[in-house]
């Protein structure tokens, strides 16, 4: 299909800077409707160098702000925040569906975890007990050398850029964890909206704009930008102003950011997820137990979105066994039934396409299911299944690369040996999945072991697909499925990441911050003398 088709409600395609609205440049671009295969309107006006050193310097003074706001505040801001989200009703909705084609039914979840998420955040503002206060009285009699009063608290980074993520248009994106996380630390963000959904991106801005306004937040607090290039990214990593990154999407774009920031003279941290590969181990004692609903729940994982979800299994290892191999054609049949889907964008459509075609042709590997394009002019990724021996695989760097889309790989492995050299040579993954028995996994403690090592989440006897968004959730895992795997993306410790430890030594204590002060009034938790409690010295 060709023309231009238009969005689903009144849009202005301006970057938002502040509280104003702002489209001074002259180079403008469209979404696109990758289930149409058409433009949409209206443009958009990418950012000037200006205005971005505008949205910079606002942010710079409402950092300052910021750190004195009551923590009530915050939480209303993000409160309020998710009530204006639902307050932008089906506009949102029809936007994200337009520029994404996730399907309506899909979005509206994603809109209720994004709106969970900002809840989460609020609390955790308001309960107050995160900043990890730390309290040391003073013994001035201890000998040989008296101990000074030293009190510690996390406090608030500064401004945060955020990157949102192409297959996430909201959980993910302008008004997503990252940004919510930011904002609860206490820091203003300026978020460079992603290109592939500008009018759900605007949406969702103007909605923190006017919750920022409503509880009368500085103006710095948050900033939309646009752009289609890479320059207002690479302002926004070397800018002194900016002093953390958020970034969820491919390996070649977050390494950039990541080297960019790393070349600042003063280099500053980059929470970027990336890639992951998600292997799914399958012990022999449950497949003995029947292989079709293992396949059937691997298959409806792989497929999920399209196979766009950063946990999507794109490899599962067995050993080899006549189970095995009815595992394998369980599978073969489950994906040359499937439908082919509509993917996010034509480029996430031609690398899935270009990516399975070149596994594909490598010696070893066998196609159970081709993954081709049923049409080029469409966004379609066809479910595709590759197969290939623990030898090919060990051997094949490739092999062991994310396709970003509706396939995965099965790797036959001779024995439990073979099996566990494998799970060495795994690259760094969001999630590792074992399915076994009870007894297989008490047996088999060292290949968990390894495979500890390897993700950051370990699955038993489940699928990857689906994270929960809660207090002991872990989204992050060694290199290259993020750049420190020491923090997550998603869950409350996700707020750990935009704050840094601040010690006072024998301040006064009225100049303390209430969380460190002896009468202790917001009646948090804290550390007092390597003792957890909320009472008041």
């Amino acid at each position: 299909m060709t023309g231009t088709a238009h969005l689903p409600t009144h849009l202005h395609g301006k970057n938002l800077i502040g509280f104003a609205r702002s489209a001074d440049g002259q180079k403008k671009f469209h979404a696109y409707n990758p289930r149409e295969g058409r433009e949409l309107d209206p443009a958009f006006y990418e950012a000037t160098a200006e205005e971005v050193n505008r949205a910079l310097d606002l942010a710079a003074q409402a950092a300052i702000e910021m750190r004195m706001l009551e923590a009530a505040r915050i939480a209303e801001f993000l409160a309020n925040i998710g009530e204006e989200l639902l307050a932008a009703g089906d506009a949102l909705i029809e936007a994200a569906d337009r520029e994404t084609a996730l399907g309506i039914d899909r979005l509206r979840g994603e809109r209720d975890r994004t709106v969970n998420q900002l809840k989460l955040f609020a609390g955790l503002a308001s309960e107050g007990s995160w900043v990890d206060a730390r309290i040391d009285p003073p013994l001035p009699d201890r000998k040989p050398l008296p101990r000074p009063d030293i009190r510690r608290m996390l406090q608030p980074i500064g401004p945060v850029a955020v990157f949102g993520a192409s297959n996430f248009p909201l959980a993910f994106s302008v008004a997503g964890g990252d940004t919510a996380s930011a904002f609860a630390a206490r820091n203003p963000v300026i978020v460079k909206a992603h290109p592939a959904h500008p009018a759900t991106s605007e949406i969702a801005g103007e909605a923190i704009r006017r919750a920022a306004q409503a509880t009368r937040m500085p103006e710095g607090t948050f900033s939309l930008l646009h752009s289609l290039g890479t320059e207002t990214s690479i302002a926004l990593a070397t800018n002194p102003a900016i002093r953390a990154i958020a970034f969820t999407g491919s390996l070649r774009a977050g390494r950039a950011l990541f080297d960019a920031a790393a070349r600042r003279p003063d280099p500053i941290p980059v929470f970027a997820e990336m890639g992951s590969v998600n292997p799914v181990v399958l012990l022999p004692g449950v497949l003995e137990n029947g292989t079709h609903n293992i396949a059937e729940g691997l298959y409806r994982s792989v497929l999920l979105g399209v196979g766009q979800f950063c946990t999507s299994p794109g490899l599962v290892f067995g050993l080899a066994s006549g189970n095995l191999d009815k595992f394998t054609d369980r599978l073969s049949t489950l994906f040359s039934e499937g439908s082919p889907g509509t993917m996010l964008n034509p480029a996430i459509c031609r690398s899935f396409a270009e990516k399975f075609k070149a596994a594909s042709a490598l010696g070893g590997v066998s196609v159970k299911v081709s993954a081709r394009q049923p049409d080029a002019k469409r966004t379609e990724g066809q479910p595709g299944l590759l197969l290939a021996d623990a030898p090919t695989w060990l051997k094949s760097e490739e092999l062991h690369e994310e396709i970003f889309g509706p396939s995965t790989l099965v790797v036959r492995c001779s024995n439990s040996s073979e099996l566990a050299k494998c799970a060495e040579q795994l690259e760094g993954s969001l999630t590792a999945t074992i399915h076994g028995t009870p007894e297989e996994l008490a047996r088999n403690r060292e290949l968990i072991e390894i495979l500890s090592r390897k993700a950051g989440r370990l699955i038993f006897n489940g699928f990857p697909t689906g994270v929960e968004v809660g207090y002991a959730m872990h989204h992050g895992g060694p290199y290259p499925a993020t750049t420190d795997e020491k923090f997550t993306s998603v869950g409350a410790a996700a707020i750990y990441r935009f704050a840094r430890p601040v010690c006072y030594q024998n301040f006064p204590e009225q100049l303390l911050p209430p969380e460190l002060q002896d009468a202790n009034p917001r009646r948090i938790w804290r550390m007092v003398n390597g003792q957890l409690t909320r009472d008041s010295l």
